[in-house]
Parts: C-alpha cells; structure tokens; sequence
C-alpha cells in the first residue's frame, strides 16, 4: 500500500508549515485500524499538506498514495480521502474553467477582486493547482470503480469526483443513471442527483440528457428527498425547467419528508480534539435536509421573493430540525441579499420560545448579526431578557446574547439589563459597544459606565479590552462628567502597556467627542501633538476648542509621504471636518489623491471636497474608488451628501447601487458581524444624498 513511500525525499519538501517530513506518517496515519488515529491524520492532510485549499510539492507527492488509500477494499473512512483527493484536485469553479479552455487561457471570475489585489502567483511560476488537478484526472478511472464500492460513504463521495474528473461524460452519465435505478442507499443516492446536477454545470448543452433525468426524478413518482434534491439541482443548472408552483411544491416535500424520517438521535460523537472532529460534532440534527435546502437557496440567489416564501414555509414546519435548518438558510440571504425581511424575522423571533436550545440558539446568532432588521423580532427577545432565561453564552465574559441583539437593533428594553450588567464587578467587555446602539436610551447607564471606567487598572494585560468598550459607549453618550475618569487613563497608563497607542487613540477621541465639556483635557492633549498620536491628539483638540491654527501644523505633518498610510488617511479626515480654514493642507491633499492605494485616494477626495469646495478632483477619485473597492463606498456616499447638487455626476452610482438587489460588501468565502448594518447604512446615504441633490 506505501510502496516506494520511503524513496520520496519527504524532507526536502514543504507543506504550510515546513518541513514535510511528516507527511509519511500522516498517510500510515489514513490506514490505521484506530478510528481517531484515522481523523487526527485526515485532519492533518487539511491542515497542513492541504492548507486552506493550497497544493504544495508534498501536496503533489501525496496524490498517488491517496489513490492507493482510496481504492484499498475495505479500509475505513476511504470516503473521506476520496473527498481530499477532489479537493486538492480543484474547486467545482476551477474545473469548470479547465474543462472550457484545457490549454490554460480561460479567466476564473472568482480571481482577484480589484486591481489592487494582484492575486496568488506560484513563488516559482509553476502551477501547481494546475499539476494537482492534471494528476487527479489521471486517476480518475478509480473513481468509476468506487460507484459501486461496498462502502456507502465511498459510493457518496465517488460520484462528484467522477464528474470533475472524468474526461467521458456521456460514460459517466450512463453510470450514474444507472447507479441512481440500482442504489439502495437514500443518502448515495442524493449524492448521484447532485452530481448530475454538476454534469450539467461543468458540460452545458453536451450534459443536456442530465437535465432530463432531473426533471424526471423531481416528479411524483420519486420520494420527497430525492425530489427536493432533483429541484435544487434544477434551480442551480436549468432554472427554466422548474415547475411554476416551486415554493408550495418545495414546502410541501418539505413537511411530508419530515413526517416520514425519525426524529435524530443523539448525535454522533468522536473523542478526537481535530477540526473534522470539531466540525462532525458542530453538523445540524437533519444534515441531509440541511443540504438539500441550503442547495436550493443557493441556487435560487435573488430571487428573494420565492426565498423568502420559503423560509416562511420552513419556519411554520412542526419539525424542530426544519425550523433549525430554516433559520441558518435565512442567515445566508439576510447577510447576501437586499429585502423586506419583516415576516421571516418575526418567525425567527418566535422561535425564542422554543423548548428545543439547538433552535433557540440558531435564532439568537441570526438576529444578534442583523442590528436595526432584528426590530420584528424584538418583543420576543425583550420577553426572553426580562424573563432572565437568556443564556451567558460562553461564560461571565460574554455578554447575553439575546441582549446583545435586543441592544443592537435599538430597543430601550436592554437599558435595564444592561444596568444590571454593569453592576455586576466583571463586565464583558462587549457592554459598551452594545450600548452604543441604544443612543440616547442609554443615558441612565452613564454612571455606571463611569464607575467602572475608574476601576480599570492602568497597567494591566487586559487595560485596553476594558476600557475602550466603556470610553466608546461614554464618548456616543457625551458624558462629560466622565471627564476625571478619562484623563486618569490618560494621563496613567504606562509606556509599555500593550495597546498603548491604540487606547491613547481611543481615549482622545473620547473626549473629541465631549467637546467644549472636555476642556480639562485640553493641556495634556496639547502635549500628545508632537507624539505618535498626534493626529488623534489633533482631531479631539480641533472638536474640544474649535481651534484650526492650533493643530493644522502636526496635521499637516502627519501627511507627509513619509508617514503611514494609516495615519494620513486619519489626517485627511480630521482636516475635512475642519473645512476651509484647513486650505493650507490643499497641496498635500491633492498629492494623496493620487496615491496608489484606494482607501487613501478616497479619504483624500472627500478632505479635498470639504476644504476646497471644488468637485472637479474630487469626482473621478470618487467613481474610481467605487467601482474598484466596495469598502469605500460608505465614506463616498457620506461625502455626496455633504456636497449636494455638487455631486450629481456621480449619482448614477447611487442610482445603481439603489437598485442592485445585492448587498455592497457580499462576497463568497464569509461574511463580517457588521455587513448587513454597514449596508443598510449605505443605503440611507445613498437616498439621503439624492434628496440632498
């Protein structure tokens, strides 16, 4: 089975870590009689040999024995190698491209994102994806055996290989026709739909007999999971071919599917401390009904309506496992797509009433990301507050996560929580950012947040984790009493502090945001002008005493091109809000506008505008910077509407953007806690810019 395993030179190798010396001990480690043995190894092919999708020489190297491992009759958990070796041969987009263009000249769409980002490039030029995926179709003869393998875990993972990697389509076709009239195993044969629905993508019009065959298995005659798996392969392949009442049809498989299948048991569990193990421990209590929904939401993309509709179907089921699995559908079309997300909210929000913790937990991580849009759901959090049932989450550092949401979408019935929060002697230190939604709601939590601020050790590991949370919510509060307690981080906190400039950062704009009430801080500001943190020092000094002359020489300083990036984007803001009586920063400005990096272009077209008046430098900066990063377009929109009728040129943009069904910041791969709140954000720019026009 290792044959010749010994004459690789292993350690003149390199995977993600190092040396790959290694790597023959990780595949002995695939065929040990030990069930953790074989995990720990796997997870060690992902982690290392495997990184993140990366193919390095070991990477290479491995692939034959794999193929070994692979087609060894009755070696355990063969199924799972044969799913390594399809995914070091290729991602289903990267074989898409091979299949079209084999000469290498095709263009992957899901290269890079701007011109900004050059993309990944071999340090030697040599494709080794390209290497990888050669050899994997090489070997591809293999995965016509396994179709028929004794192992069902083989037979579910064979059929997808053998479409990416089979150069005979109408051969696999026929197979896998076949295999789907013969296979005993429902979960295999999903696997065969899904993989016919690949065929299609992968060969277009040439794969047109696989459209008919999923056409035929999403009928009447077939059992309601192997329907819905034939309509989702449809939507993703032949949206035309779908029937005209797809919802009711799908919510009806839906409930009928549920009706037959056994309640989950317990669920499956591996004493292994791997990422795999991690992963198998963390899969839904319906895992097939998950991926057969989540394969027809992804198909169906913006077509928000019928998604919507269908969550509503989902979330009305009286299986637990449906609703479950219909509140993390939801949570890939709220942070993708544009919508009146009202009604599938609410029914989020009823699921907090749940006996089921699995589902009540689904529905708290769902809202706690959607801020102002979790506002339908917010009695039934409020209930679920006030009734002190809401769970810690992880531990007293955590914050309550059904308070955490009531909290960020605005609602005053936090207030009293969070009171109670803080008066607790450890408070996590995600209180004060949360309380920052709440605006002037919050006020009665003031005190507080002053108290513990002057418990916060100056010299500890954790200074800057307390304190800046609590300085936020208090500078969104302009609590000026706070005054005393702000100068004491200030004026205390030691040179080595971790996170020194950062809260010195923080702590200035702070008392920025106090103003006038914050003159106290003026001479120790004054001293911060010639540091490190001058431009902060600056900022917070131009808001406290409304004085440009004062601070205009180290903003301008902080624009030189031999400062870093970072800090001319902030000097060029600062000079924004200062206006006209920063002309003399004009020079420097205009020079940034032409910098190679499109934050700092942006950040200096909207100062330019602010201090000049003149829309002439300001406007091409603007569409440039649109279209080449979507990061920029909150700032560029702020901008627009502070210029008015000045920006018009450019409002076609914003008419764009206005009218695009998908959210600004949506990209495949994941998605930040903040892009659905950052969206929305931008859209109320956007019409706030054309009514200001």
């Amino acid at each position: 089975m290792f044959r010749g395993i010994d004459e690789v030179d292993w350690a003149s190798m390199e995977h993600a870590y190092g040396s790959a010396a290694d790597v023959p001990e990780l595949l002995r480690g695939l065929a040990s009689p030990f069930p953790q043995e074989r995990e720990t190894a796997l997870d060690g092919m992902y982690g290392a040999v495997h990184h993140q999708g990366d193919v390095y020489d070991s990477t290479l190297a491995s692939i034959p024995f794999l193929f070994t491992l692979a087609g060894r009759t009755g070696l355990p958990d063969r199924g799972g190698i044969v799913e390594l070796l399809a995914s070091i041969g290729g991602s289903e987009a990267g074989d898409d491209i091979a299949y079209a263009d084999d000469t290498g000249d095709g263009e992957d769409s899901q290269g890079p994102q701007s011109p900004d980002d050059p993309g990944e490039s071999g340090e030697s030029g040599v494709d080794k994806h390209g290497m990888a995926r050669a050899a994997v179709r090489a070997g591809a003869g293999l995965f016509l055996e396994l179709v028929t393998d004794g192992d069902p875990e083989v037979r579910r993972a064979a059929p997808s290989a053998l479409v990416r990697f089979h150069r005979e389509p109408p051969r696999v076709l026929a197979l896998l026709s076949d295999r789907l009239r013969d296979e005993p195993d429902d979960a295999v044969r999903l696997a065969l739909v899904e993989a016919l629905g690949l065929l299609v993508r992968l060969h277009g019009t040439s794969a047109a007999p696989a459209v008919d065959r999923l056409v035929s298995l999403s009928g009447p005659a077939h059992d309601p999971g192997l329907r819905l798996a034939a309509l989702g392969q449809l939507a993703s392949c032949a949206a035309d071919r779908l029937p005209q009442d797809l919802v009711p049809t799908v919510v009806g498989l839906l409930h009928t599917r549920s009706q037959r299948i056994r309640p989950p048991g317990e669920p499956v569990r591996t004493s292994s401390d791997t990422l795999l193990g991690s992963l198998r421990r963390m899969r839904p209590a319906d895992e097939e009904g998950a991926r057969l929904l989540r394969t027809l939401h992804q198909a169906l993309g913006a077509r928000t309506g019928d998604r919507i509709a269908l969550l509503k179907g989902q979330l009305s089921s009286r299986n637990t496992a449906d609703r479950c699995n219909a509140v993390w559908m939801s949570a890939g079309l709220f942070r993708e797509w544009r919508g009146a997300y009202e009604e599938p909210v609410a029914l989020i929000g009823e699921q907090l009433g749940s006996d089921e913790e699995r589902l009540r937990s689904a529905a708290v991580s769902v809202l706690e990301f959607l801020f102002t849009l979790a506002a339908p759901a917010a009695e039934r959090l409020a209930a679920l507050v006030e009734s002190g049932s809401a769970s810690r989450g992880s531990g007293a550092a955590m914050l309550d996560r059904p308070l955490k949401a009531l909290a960020r979408c605005g609602d005053a019935r936090a207030v009293p929580a969070l009171a109670e929060v803080l008066r607790h002697p450890a408070v996590p230190n995600e209180t004060g950012y949360a309380i920052g939604y709440l605006g002037p709601a919050a006020e009665p939590l003031a005190p507080l947040l002053r108290k513990r601020l002057a418990e916060v050790p100056l010299d500890a590991h954790d200074t800057y984790d307390r304190a800046a949370p609590l300085l936020s919510a208090l500078g969104t509060l302009r609590y000026t009493e706070a005054v005393p307690e702000v100068l004491r981080l200030l004026q205390g906190i030691p040179p080595e502090l971790r996170l020194r400039d950062a809260l010195v950062k923080v702590v200035a704009q702070t008392l920025g945001a106090f103003g006038p009430g914050a003159r106290a801080a003026v001479p120790t500001l004054r001293g911060l002008l010639t540091g490190e943190n001058a431009v902060a020092a600056a900022d917070a000094l131009r808001a406290v005493e409304g004085d440009a002359e004062e601070v205009l020489p180290a903003l301008l300083r902080a624009l030189g091109p031999e400062r870093d990036a970072g800090g001319r984007r902030t000097a060029a803001e600062t000079l924004g809000r200062i206006g006209a009586a920063a002309a003399p920063a004009l020079p420097g400005l205009r020079r940034m506008a032409g910098s190679a990096e499109v934050g700092e272009r942006t950040a200096a077209a909207c100062a330019l505008w602010d201090v000049g008046g003149d829309p002439g430098p300001v406007l091409p900066v603007f569409r440039e910077a649109w279209r080449r990063n979507a990061y920029t377009r909150r700032t560029i929109t702020a901008c627009l509407v502070r210029m008015g009728g000045a920006g018009t040129p450019v409002h076609d943009l914003v008419r764009t953007e206005l009218a695009s069904p998908r959210r600004h910041r949506a990209r495949s791969g994941g998605h930040g806690s903040h892009d659905v709140l950052d969206d929305e954000l931008l859209l109320r720019d956007c019409r706030t810019a054309l009514e200001a026009a």
